[in-house]
This record gives structure tokens, sequence and C-alpha cells, in this order.
């Protein structure tokens, strides 16, 4: 393959990753703008519920789905790469059998064993918001083919589109259905004498939002799909290779996404775990009184927290096609190339990302989720800036060891982190540590994965990362970013009056500037010290623009 073409491939790659990052990213904005009344609306007890409940969701989204658009898009991109058509077709077909499948199961257990998931969780009144995402579980397990085939093609727009149509539906739905429940609890309290209802029916109506985007979301890929349906029958006509027996499509689907969807599980089951030992351990210490709200509290880092790590989900997503064809296609230069390139830019995000949030933990809080115990809030924000550049480069390093087609690995590295976060988190949990407990936990977690993925990563890749340009130099512009982030903040919180200082529009008035100033001082800082050549720029969206910078 020639050097333009290689270069014109990883262009692409970061494009696309760059444009589902910034779909993610927006996808993550609204998110936290659309809870902001909705914690207003079901408070931190209906946060708490809401958080429990999407914990357990998640869970079955992963056993029914999760694994679903990597795996069609790695199957996908290895047929394409070859022009097998005709199998690409078969895939697709086995695919809506086995979502069918176990989209039913994933939710009849979700629907019927809601109760007794809720019981376990030391939350009675979650069940609500269980029954609630039930239906939401068959319906991802469909719009995961549908996003896995398109970003099997190279092509990340689709689901980009498809990510934004279904969050501004589920934020829209979301808060109405919220309030409107909110209101049929407080009757119901009234007849039946349960203080909780208000905050359960609400918390169930936060959660019928997330079904009614997702479905706004299939329809918009089932017609997208049937647009395209013509164009695809021509090439399978055409077609006149190996055509694949559906026994062996089968055995390579479940083959590809058992170890992905077991990684998965392993990797994003701790949430799970994490909420059933944090409550049941802080009744065992006598806090019982604790739980729920401080686990509505820890849902609203987590929403923070997100924001940032989904540029490497979104760059991951783009990585594994474009690494699987490098694989098929046997293109060394453009393996190491990959590999190099995705995590360098995930660490230009994830590290400044890291030291903004926790510089500017405070004005962001009190902007987002102003209230009584906004500093508990504020604690964790600032404690769990870091995780944000441990889970960013372990999902990254996980994309790419999926990509290499080394997909037992990441599963083998998340089952020793898992173990060793949960030993850690029942340890701080009885040490008293309480929240914070499972906040450092789950940073512990990230980093033992990190570690791990990376010396897998060197073994098979055989190839040295640039650590000057990778993580040197975005910690020292960080640095100086934080530290004009920091006294921006509280330059304009010396100017603002005491009786504005503390809510939202106080709050705001002291972020925005900073933010605007991080940004100029962490790029500046960047190219003063040439952390990228001229080509690292052409390759990176409006990176055209900053070459004359570079002068």
């Amino acid at each position: 393959m020639s050097t333009k073409l290689r270069k014109g491939r990883r262009g692409n790659f970061v494009v696309q990753g760059s444009l589902l990052a910034a779909a993610g990213i927006l996808v993550r904005i609204i998110g936290m703008v659309y809870r902001v009344p909705l914690a207003a609306i079901i408070g931190e007890e209906g946060n708490g519920y809401y958080t429990s409940a999407f914990g357990i969701y998640s869970l079955l989204l992963i056993l029914s789905s999760y694994s679903m658009p990597t795996a069609i898009s790695r199957i996908v991109s290895g047929n394409l790469a070859k022009k097998r058509y005709r199998n690409t077709e078969r895939v697709l077909r086995a695919a809506f059998l086995y979502a069918s499948g176990i989209g039913f199961i994933m939710f009849s257990l979700l629907w019927f064993g809601a109760e007794p998931i809720a019981v376990l969780l030391k939350k009675p009144d979650c069940s609500f918001s269980l029954r609630a995402l039930a239906p939401t579980v068959w319906v991802m397990a469909y719009l995961g083919i549908l996003r896995g085939y398109f970003q099997g093609t190279g092509n990340m727009v689709p689901t980009a589109v498809s990510q934004i149509l279904e969050q501004v539906l589920n934020a829209i739905v979301s808060v109405l259905a919220a309030g409107l429940l909110f209101g049929v609890g407080e009757r119901a309290s009234l007849i039946y004498g349960k203080e909780e209802y208000p905050y359960a029916y609400g918390a169930a109506g936060g959660c019928i939002g997330t079904g009614a985007g997702a479905f706004a979301a299939l329809i918009f890929f089932v017609l997208l799909y049937l647009s395209q349906r013509y164009l695809m029958r021509c090439r399978v006509v055409r077609d006149k290779g190996r055509r694949d027996s559906y026994r062996r499509i089968i055995v390579i689907l479940a083959g590809t996404m058992l170890p992905i969807l077991l990684s998965s599980t392993v990797y994003n089951i701790s949430s799970v775990l994490d909420d059933y030992l944090f409550g049941n351990i802080m009744t065992k210490i006598g806090r019982a009184e604790h739980i729920i709200r401080e686990w509505g509290i820890f849902g609203e880092y987590h929403i923070l927290f997100n924001i940032p790590v989904a540029l490497a989900n979104a760059l991951s997503s783009s990585l594994i096609p474009s690494l699987t064809r490098a694989v098929e296609e046997h293109e060394r230069k453009d393996i190491v190339s990959r590999v190099r390139y995705s995590i360098r830019f995930t660490m230009l995000i994830a590290i400044p990302a890291a030291v903004g949030l926790s510089v500017l933990a405070e004005p962001i809080c009190r902007m987002l989720f102003p209230g009584k115990n906004v500093q508990l809030l504020i604690n964790l924000t600032r404690i769990g800036s870091l995780a944000v550049v441990f889970y960013s480069l372990s999902t990254i390093s996980n994309a790419i060891l999926q990509g290499l087609g080394h997909l037992n690995i990441p599963l083998r590295n998340a089952v020793y982190a898992l173990i060793l976060h949960l030993i850690a988190l029942v340890l701080l949990l009885f040490m008293g540590f309480g929240i914070y407990g499972v906040v450092l936990s789950n940073i512990f977690f990230a980093f033992v994965m990190c570690i791990l993925n990376q010396r897998a990563i060197q073994r098979h890749v055989r190839y040295r990362q640039y650590l000057r340009k990778t993580y040197l130099y975005p910690i020292i512009a960080s640095a100086f970013m934080g530290g004009a982030a920091y006294g921006s903040y509280r330059a304009a919180a010396l100017m603002l009056p005491a009786s504005i200082r503390f809510g939202r529009v106080g709050s705001m008035l002291e972020l925005l500037p900073s933010l605007f100033l991080a940004v100029l001082v962490y790029f500046f800082f960047l190219l003063r010290m040439r952390a990228f050549t001229k080509e690292d720029l052409d390759n990176m969206p409006m990176g055209r623009k900053l070459r004359r910078f570079l002068r």
C-alpha cells in the first residue's frame, strides 16, 4: 500500500472517530443538561433510584446487545475488505435472529425480576424504574445490529446522527414524563401513606424517556437501511465468491461476540456490584440512611465524568473496523500508526479534561446541580477526575486489542482488575470511606486495566509509544492550563457579589470565561512545545488551520 493511501486512511480514521466523538460529547452534554431539571424534579432520592436502575439496565444491555455494534462492525469490515457481500447480508440475518431471542429474554428478566432485584439493592421502590426500562433492552438489541453494520462500512455519520436524535427525544420525554409521574406519585403517597412514591414514580418517568429515544433511533436506522437496500442487493447478486453457511456465520458471530460480551460484562458489572456492596455494607455498619441519597449524588458525578470519556468510546468505535482492515491486509505500518494515534489522540483530550474537571469542580457542580449536598458532589468530582484519564486509556486499549483480534485478553485483564477492585472497595467501605470508597476503587480498577492492556499491546504489536508527545507534553500544557483556569475562576468569584456567587448564574459567570481561557492556554503551550508535527495536524480535524502557528 502506498504511503499516501496509508496517510489518507489514517486521516479518515481520525476524522471519523472525531466526528463520532463530537456527537458523543454533544450527546453527553444534552444528557447533562436534561439531568439538571430531571434531578430538580425527582430529587436526590429519585436520582438514587434512577442511577441504580440504570446500573442493572446497563448490565442487561451488555449481555443482550452492547457487544453487537463492535462484533458486527468487525465482521462486516472484514467481509467488505474481501468484497464478500453475500456473507455480509447473511451476518445481518443471523444477528437479527439472535437479537430477537436475546432481547425477549432480557426484557422478561428485567420486567418479571424487577422486585427481587430492587430488594437485593436495598431499594425496593426501584422496581418501577426497572420495569420502565425493560422494553428498551429489546429495542437496543436491534439498534445495535444496524449501528454495527454502518460502522463496519467505515461510515460513522449514521451512528452520530442517531445518537443525537436518541438523546434529544430522551431528554424531552424524560423531563415531561418525570414531572407527570411525580405528580401521580404524590397522589399515590396521600392515598397509601408512602413517602417514597413521588421519587420512585418520577425516576420511572425519567427511564421512559430512554425507551422513547432508543425507538426513534431504531426507526431512523431502519429507514436508512431500506434506502440503501437496492444497492446492497446489487452487490450481493454480483458477488460470485464463497458463500458461508449460516452455521459457520453463527459460529463466527458467536466467536466474535462472546469474548467482547464477557469482557464488557466484567468491565461494566462493577457498577452493579458496587451498588450491591455499598447498600449492604453501609446497612451493616449502621449508615443505611445515607444509601439512596449518596448513590444519587454518585450518579450526578458519573454524568460529569462520562462527558470526556465519550471521546474514547467514540474513537474506539471508529478504530476497531479500521484496525481490523489493516490486520486483514497485513499492513504493519498502518497498524502501528493507528495504535499510536488512537492512544495519543485520546490522551490529548483526557488529560486536560481531568485537570479541568478537578480545578473547576466547584463552579461546574454549583451550576448544574445546586443543592444542600453540592459540597459532597464537588469533593467526589475533584477526587474522581483522575478516573477520566484511566477510563479513557483503558477503553481505547480494549478497542485496540479487539481490533487486533486478541479478544480474550481484555476479558482476562478485566477479571483481574475486577477482583482487585472489589477487594479494595470492601476494605474502603468497612474503613468508613463511604461513597468516596466507591470512587477510589473505580479509579483503581481503571488503572489496573490500563497497565495490563498496555503491556499486552506492546507485546503483540512490538512498538514504542512516543512518551513525550503522548503523555509528557499534555501533562505540562494541562498544568499551565489548570493554573490559568483556576486563577480566572477565583478572580471572577472575588468580583461577583455574594448574593449570586453560589447560584447557577454566578457559577456560570465564573465557569465560562475560565473554560475559554483554558482551551487557549492548553493549545498555546502544546504548539509552543511543538507537540504536533505538520503531518499530525493534517490528520486532525481543523488541523490545517492550526498549521500556521507552527511557523
